[in-house]
């Protein structure tokens, strides 16, 4: 029988475990064991429709969604020959990208990590502290938005419902100074960051727009990382237009996640250095996430 996930069940999924099924992905991509090549798009009348799959010798999968217009988002898991389950919503794309950032983040940030600021007020920011509550002890949640009522909304939202001290700045300043973990996840086609605001040793995850031309940072913050870091290489290199580091110095230092979970890729010997996370969509896994959901018993 095909189970059906709508996200009203995608909602009741615990961090952890949806951390622990990121985590077990990217680890599995870098060890070859997990397929996952870049999107694929096809132009349509009402928009781009998206695609993401991804395999291993256990499961395969897939996610499609139509860009640039209103659509549910569908992602199917097919195991053993069989489909096992299909998940409709937005919901399953939204907390595996807040889960892939919680996993960064507990790579690079520094254990005593406890200031979280974020600078956008989507569902996109709101998954990405759902998640990051779970690897850290987050004493401090300041957070900013171009409307002041919508920030005051979101920091309120993170206060009820995530139980976070969160309260809202006026000025994206505000929400990275001082603070040991920053979120940038807006529509901004241009920078939304200053580098000199970051204080010494912040982790600092990009989740928005990331290719030439459009852009919420620039490549003065990967060149004032130590260390620059991506949930999928091949995906990275994949887009069109490029991203917004290729043809710059520091695109030759961006490594896989994997590789920083393993060791092979240490952190920075200097514990004063930028940790710089680029979320870029490791396909696969959205099916891996769906599957980690059945196992909860969700």
């Amino acid at each position: 029988m095909v189970t059906i996930v709508t996200d009203r069940e995608v909602e009741q999924l615990a961090p952890a475990t949806a951390i622990a099924a990121m985590r077990d992905a990217v680890l599995a991509a870098h060890r070859g064991e997990l397929v996952a090549p870049p999107r694929a798009a096809l132009e349509l009348a009402g928009g781009r429709l998206m695609v993401t799959a991804g395999a291993t010798d256990r499961w395969h999968g897939y996610r499609t969604y139509l860009a640039g217009a209103p659509a549910d988002q569908v992602v199917v898991l097919i195991e053993g020959g069989r489909l096992r389950a299909v998940g409709v919503g937005d919901r399953i794309g939204q907390y595996r990208v807040g889960a892939l950032g919680a996993v960064a983040a507990d790579a690079l940030a520094r254990p005593d990590a406890h200031r979280l600021g974020i600078v956008g007020t989507g569902a996109q920011a709101y998954a990405q502290a759902w998640a990051l509550r779970a690897v850290r002890e987050l004493t401090a949640v300041t957070v900013y938005g171009r409307d002041p009522d919508r920030r005051a909304g979101f920091a309120r939202r993170l206060r009820d419902e995530l139980a976070l001290p969160a309260v809202a700045a006026a000025a994206p300043a505000d929400a990275v100074r001082d603070h040991d973990l920053v979120v940038l996840a807006t529509n901004s086609p241009t920078p939304v960051l200053d580098p000199a605001w970051l204080s010494p040793g912040t982790a600092v995850t990009t989740l928005g727009p990331k290719q030439v031309g459009r852009s919420e940072f620039d490549a003065s913050l990967a060149a004032s990382a130590g260390l620059v870091t991506t949930d999928s290489v091949r995906q990275l290199d994949g887009y069109d237009p490029p991203f917004v580091l290729a043809g710059t110095p520091a695109r030759d230092r961006v490594v896989g996640l994997g590789a920083v979970l393993t060791g092979e890729q240490p952190l920075p010997a200097d514990p004063a250095a930028i940790r710089l996370y680029c979320s870029v969509g490791l396909a696969g896994t959205e099916p891996a996430l769906l599957r980690a959901l059945l196992a909860e018993g969700r």
